[in-house]
């Protein structure tokens, strides 16, 4: 995948992604929204949690 960053999130809707943030944390779930500044919302099928992660943390998405 190449392109603009929120092409590659719109590509990446309700897809498995994983995501490191600055402190080394590593989160993988579904990609179930995003906005213009990059704030995640990544759904977890395993333990059914929804986490919010602010676009300022991230360091890398990994579809």
């Amino acid at each position: 995948m190449s392109g603009r960053p929120l092409d590659v999130l719109e590509a990446s809707l309700n897809s498995e992604v994983t995501v490191r943030l600055k402190g080394g944390e590593e989160y993988t779930g579904t990609l179930t929204g995003y906005d213009q500044h990059m704030n995640l919302v990544i759904e977890d099928a395993a333990d059914e949690d929804t986490t919010i992660i602010r676009g300022d943390n991230v360091v890398s998405i990994n579809p």
